[in-house]
């Protein structure tokens, strides 16, 4: 034992108080001191350094520093005896790091071969495999090899401990590195393996896939990519190499048809004996393991039709039964059905009108009309009885304004009372008064001199006018507002909420409700959610009171499922209680490996049990093989949050990284040409929240790959005739029949097949949803019915916002698993994509790949008739032909806007335009007319009064622009001058 004590004079002078470490003692493999009054003792062990001396005016200092208290100094010791003693407790330090060096002989040699190993690693490197490594290389270091002294020890035993201290270090790159060298070597290794597999070689990217064996492994295999072959693959790999005995991988479809033909595949091409089974067929089994016994499934749990009709008999018992439930039921489709948005939610009308018409803005009596308010005014006088006209002709003929006939919004048929529906808001000026102003669209004092206008009528003509307001809404009185007013004049005789009830049946409202509430329920079930997280969602998010008009029905709706569920349970119940058991350790998994197929299609409670079956050993992967662009289930639970974040849900954890993952991109596509593919992978790459994947098109297409072709009203059958001869006609050159799938958004397009069949006997044509056609493929495809509208394509019911309440992730983008149904619609086609749409009503994708040049979408000359922009709302106008045989230009939205142009009196085909800087418009077939002082669209043309000729506006008598005649321009004007052509 050997002691540094502090001298005297230092103690006198500079610690006179004895506060400072006052004497050092090294007593075999401790150094004691006694700080305030306790006696410390510090191992060896825990040294970082050697001591440190620093020499100074009254005396030296020495410093010991430990890992287990704060630095201890004494201050003010002899400095030769500071060095005695600094140098006795190297010297001790050093006996005892070789010692404990040499007792950590046998740790340290087992963790250098380790280490050593990921030079040319047998087996893939994964985070869960080098995590442990890591720990014990970590710890052995810090404990003991990062306070070995160099000179002590020698070169030849630090260079030896080099390799551990580097891991410990940096263990990345390290990792990285045998990453690399493990898949270079694999690859070759099983090079015949993936030459013949397949009856095709695998591709470099499916050859990876395979290889790759990270704690959780993301496959991105777009459309036509080879996805089955890689599952196929992986799991004849995991056996052949010795990786996993057959039972402890576990091969996970979603339908059943798709896990049976999994496992044959498998034993086919590789020999291994793999059952592929469904996310229903394992949870089943586990519940049947843990309870015994198997609790008995519901009858719909397995057809969605059955799931669909029994959510729609308990609407309908709910409104037979319970008047509250009932009353909240007639109050969600009579006010909440479609989006309560107004004129005042858009800064444009083309804007407000393309939302209205997507919209379906029915009212209970069956009329559409043109705004939610008036949709709210017309239920409410139907669900109290109340017989009316919607936007009937006045009664009296009022003599001649220029205007239209007067049409109020709503004439009562029993009092004759009418009511006006004012789109007027108030705005608090500067000095505190207030004033009425319109949306921003609308021509304020146009509009209030419109108002001014129809109270004079029903002035002079004495009838009743009852006048409700856009400002009433806002300040949430519009309806009671009514009540009020009509109270005078009409007697309310509600109708029962039964017969309301049968009226919505009528109108084929409630079907989609069904379904609505069906995604709902399951996703509510799936992702455990209870109606508080819905409506704590539903504030945050700002979604209002549609969302709460919905959580009043869905509540009881859920409440009698449940009841009706009479012990047996659906698949919801199944996956969750199966998961429950695989987390509490009630059901032990024998599997190591976890393979899912077509993963973008997960829900949250079938990650959940996957996620369960992983934590059981610190060794599972998951394998999952899936593309986020082709995920269109979400009705059916699908949450596409769980791909887009698969590292974060799935991911293993290594050197402080929490989703550690890999990804692999197939890219290439068996199945289509350039122009298809890569058209596609525009289209839905407009959602920057879709994950990037490069394609390799199946070829190069030789013509036009993708046409459009737009279809009049009631020639939807003749049109695809027309197609379908065309294609007939390059098929009768060859000697193999084309295959042509026709697809659509909904069934009730299918055309009849017979009869197509009969009629282009060289084409083997079929028809599929686009959901069912997923994984099919076919030379030709045909997508019908590309139209807007709420059943429309894009669906206006699919991406309700409602939905967002049981998804853990919003998606922000509009229509964005719509969009992935269209690439899925599109990439079934190998050679050509036809799109059938509605000239007048063509779908909002149509009109984006008609407009960008990106898409390279085929313009089939005569196909169709010019288009172009329209003054009065922005929409377009297009040309249509008449009964006459004339062709006019009709605006799009014709129930809102109304713009109606006749062609050119000269050619009678084209329509005349303004030319910039003149006071003329312009057809392209040369003839010029004045412009309408009035309108933006109009021209004038000639026409006769009581007054004698004059030039008229030819939209009158919606415009009734006009201009004298000059009389030395007469004959100019009444024939359409040519301008001459060189």
């Amino acid at each position: 034992m050997i002691r540094l004590q502090q001298r005297s004079l230092y103690r006198f002078l500079a610690d006179p108080f004895g506060r400072s470490t006052r004497a050092l003692e090294l007593d075999g493999n401790y150094i004691r001191t006694t700080r305030r009054g306790e006696v410390v003792s510090i191992s060896l062990q825990s040294l970082a350094t050697a001591p440190f001396i620093r020499k100074g005016m009254l005396g030296t200092a020495l410093t010991i520093s430990s890992s287990e208290y704060n630095d201890v100094t004494l201050k003010g010791a002899g400095h030769r005896d500071a060095h005695v003693f600094s140098k006795r407790v190297k010297d001790a330090w050093n006996r005892f790091n070789l010692a404990a060096l040499e007792k950590e002989a046998a740790r340290l040699d087992r963790v250098l071969a380790e280490v050593m190993s990921l030079a040319a690693p047998s087996r893939y490197p994964a985070a869960c495999q080098i995590a442990p490594l890591l720990e014990q290389a970590r710890a052995l270091n810090e404990s003991l090899l990062s306070k070995l002294n160099a000179e002590v020890i020698g070169r030849e035993t630090v260079a030896r401990i080099a390799p551990v201290r580097k891991f410990a270090g940096d263990p990345r790159t390290l990792r990285a590195n045998g990453i690399a060298a493990f898949v270079t070597a694999e690859l070759d290794r099983w090079k015949d393996f993936f030459d013949t597999i397949e009856t095709k070689p695998l591709t470099p990217e499916q050859r990876l896939s395979v290889v790759v064996d990270e704690d959780a492994t993301l496959v991105l295999a777009g459309a036509g990519s080879g996805k089955t072959s890689v599952i196929t693959a992986k799991a004849a790999y995991l056996i052949k190499a010795g990786i996993r005995q057959p039972k402890e991988v576990l091969l996970l479809a979603f339908a059943k048809n798709a896990a049976e033909e999994m496992s044959k595949r498998v034993e086919a091409r590789s020999g291994v004996p793999i059952v592929a089974r469904t996310f229903n067929a394992i949870a089943y089994d586990i519940i049947g393991i843990v309870e015994g016994s198997k609790p008995a499934l519901a009858d719909h749990a397995t057809d969605d039709m059955a799931f669909t009709n029994l959510i729609k008999q308990i609407l309908k018992d709910l409104v037979d039964r319970l008047s509250d439930v009932s009353m909240a039921i007639i109050r969600w489709f009579a006010h909440f059905l479609v989006e309560p948005n107004s004129e005042w939610d858009f800064k444009t009308k083309h804007d407000f009108y393309t939302h209205m018409e997507a919209q379906d803005l029915r009212t209970l009596q069956g009329e559409k009309v043109k705004s939610y308010e008036e949709l709210q005014i017309a239920n409410w006088l139907y669900e109290n009885g109340v017989e009316y006209e919607y936007e009937p002709v006045y009664e009296h003929k009022i003599p001649e304004t220029g205007r239209r006939d007067y049409q109020p919004d709503f004439r009562l048929t029993e009092s004759g009372i009418y009511i006006e529906h004012f789109g007027v808001r108030h705005q608090k000026m500067a000095d505190g008064s207030e004033r009425l102003v319109t949306a921003p669209f609308v021509d304020r004092d146009e509009y209030l001199a419109g108002m001014e206008w129809k109270r004079q009528v029903h002035a002079e003509y004495k009838t009743t006018l009852i006048e409700t307001y856009s400002y009433e809404r806002q300040e949430r009185r519009l309806l009671e507002g009514l009540a009020e007013k009509l109270a005078p004049h009409v007697n309310l005789k509600p109708r029962p909420v039964e017969t309301i009830y049968d009226r919505i049946v009528e109108l084929n409202q409630v079907d989609e409700f069904s379904k609505l509430l069906g995604t709902f329920l399951r996703k509510f079930k799936s992702g455990g959610y209870s109606l508080q997280d819905c409506e704590t969602k539903s504030d945050r998010m700002k979604l209002g009171k549609r969302a709460r008009a919905f959580l009043d029905v869905f509540a009881p709706v859920f409440e009698e499922y449940q009841k009706r569920l009479e012990g047996r349970i659906d698949f919801e119940d199944m996956i969750l209680r199966a998961a429950h058991y695989a987390e509490t350790g009630r059901y032990d998994s024998p599997f190591r490996h976890i393979l899912v197929d077509e993963f973008q299609d997960i829900s949250q409670s079938r990650a959940r049990l996957v996620k369960a079956l992983k934590a059981q050993h610190p060794d599972v992967r998951v394998f999952a093989v899936g593309d986020d662009w082709q995920s269109i289930f979400r009705f059916a639970g699908s949450d596409i949050h769980l791909m887009r974040h698969f590292g974060q849900e799935f991911g293993g954890s290594f050197d402080g990284e929490t989703d550690v993952h890999r990804s692999v991109d197939l890219g290439r596509t068996f199945r289509s040409i350039d122009q298809i593919a890569f058209a596609a992978r525009t289209f839905v790459l407009r959602n920057p929240a879709q994950i990037q994947k490069l394609i390799v098109p199946a070829g190069t297409a030789t013509e036009p790959a993708i046409r459009i072709v737009t279809v009049s009203k009631g020639e939807d059958k003749a049109k695809l005739a027309e197609v379908l001869a065309a294609m007939s006609a390059v098929v009768a050159q060859v000697v193999k029949p084309a295959t042509v799938l026709l697809l659509g958004r909904y069934r009730f397009v299918e055309p009849d097949l017979r009869d197509l069949r009969r009629r282009f006997p060289r084409l083997k044509i079929s028809f599929k949803t686009i959901h069912a056609s997923k994984g099919l493929e076919a030379d030709h495809v045909i997508l019908l019915n590309a139209d807007s509208g709420r059943t429309g394509f894009p669906s206006e019911i699919v991406d309700d916002p409602l939905l967002s309440m049981v998804s853990p992730e919003e998606e922000a983008f509009q229509n964005a698993e719509e969009r992935r149904v269209m690439y899925v619609a599109m990439t079934r086609a190998r050679h050509t994509l036809t799109i059938l749409a509605s000239k007048a009503r063509p779908s909002s994708f149509v009109t984006e790949l008609k407009k960008d040049p990106v898409y390279g979408i085929a313009a089939l000359p005569g196909m169709e008739l010019e288009e172009h922009g329209c003054g009065e709302c922005g929409g377009r106008l297009l040309g249509v032909r008449g009964k006459d045989g004339r062709i006019w230009y009709r605006c799009e939205h014709v129930q809102h806007c109304g713009n109606l142009l006749p062609a050119c009196q000269s050619c009678g085909a084209a329509l005349p335009r303004r030319t910039d800087g003149t006071a003329e418009v312009q057809c392209g077939c040369g003839a010029t007319y004045p412009t309408c002082p009035e309108c933006e669209d109009g021209w004038l043309i000639e026409r006769s009064g009581s007054y004698g000729r004059f030039l008229g506006c030819v939209r009158y008598p919606t415009c009734v622009g006009k201009a004298k005649i000059s009389s030395g321009d007469r004959s100019a004007i009444t024939k359409p001058r040519r301008q001459n052509r060189a």
